[in-house]
């Protein structure tokens, strides 16, 4: 079995409180982007799950501690599944990019290995285990209202992107750490979103918390930010999740490509790639 495990953009990311458990309550407009792993599965007559990293990324993917071994382990444990995989994973999706690579490894596999619906205890201890962007992942587009609840949007929008990653490496835990103010609570209103004009104005009249905090540890995410932002017909440019993926959102494919062509130009060691919603 093939099939492909995509990425995710944070289109907003407001930080809103830190709970007891040191983890951080947020809330994010996101979308899944056609950006993606490739993912190749089969079953094995072996007592040991063979997975094996290939593509740009491989390098960065710990092969004893990751989320497809933590996952695996965890339905065999809950009793889930009793077979053992060849996983072969052809990682294109930049990794500590911000944009949930090992989440959605573990959840586009979870989804292929089990085809009914998980209860909800189960789901919660998979969260737990694989991390907070687990839950996005069951949803092309959506509202994380807070850590626990997604709001689906009724409409889905059609966004294109120019991706753009400087040769940094952001450590989530170390950026949360540096996170001293909180952003008031959003109440989602689905009026605010269901049409595509509302939407960009809405996201641009948001935020990325994280982003001055990262733009203040590493430079140079700001100028990509700012070199793209003035491209023609980019609605507005941000970093996603923790970063360091940066990214343009473009009116159209044309003024993207244009974009996408310069910066290489101008950033020829740094990472690059076009983008739209699925």
């Amino acid at each position: 079995m093939v099939f492909n495990s995509y990425s995710k953009i944070n289109l907003t990311l407001t930080i809103n409180s830190k709970k007891k458990s040191g983890l951080h309550e947020i809330q994010s407009y996101y979308c899944l982007i056609n950006l993606n792993d490739k993912i190749k599965i089969k079953k094995i007559n072996n007592k040991k799950d063979k997975i094996y990293f290939k593509g740009p990324f491989a390098k960065y993917v710990k092969r004893s501690d990751n989320s497809i071994i933590n996952l695996l382990s965890f339905l065999r444990k809950q009793k889930l599944i009793s077979n053992f995989y060849s996983i072969i994973v052809n990682k294109k999706i930049p990794v500590f990019g911000g944009l949930g690579g090992g989440a959605s490894n573990a959840v586009f596999i979870l989804k292929s290995l089990l085809k009914r619906k998980i209860n909800k205890n189960i789901f919660n201890k998979l969260e737990k285990l694989i991390g907070s962007d687990f839950r996005l992942f069951f949803h092309r587009q959506g509202f994380l209202d807070n850590t626990k609840s997604v709001k689906i949007l009724k409409k889905k929008h059609k966004l294109i992107f120019v991706l753009l990653r400087p040769n940094i490496h952001c450590s989530t835990k170390e950026i949360y750490s540096r996170v001293k103010s909180y952003t008031k609570k959003d109440k989602f209103n689905s009026h605010k979103t269901n049409t595509k004009k509302k939407f960009i104005n809405y996201i641009l009249n948001n935020k990325n918390d994280l982003q001055s905090i990262v733009e203040k540890k590493h430079p140079v995410i700001k100028q990509l930010l700012t070199d793209i932002s003035v491209e023609k017909g980019c609605y507005l440019s941000r970093m996603s999740g923790s970063g360091s993926v940066c990214y343009g959102l473009f009116s159209n494919e044309s003024s993207a490509k244009t974009a996408l062509n310069k910066m290489k130009s101008r950033y020829p060691k740094f990472w690059f790639s076009l983008a739209k919603t699925v």
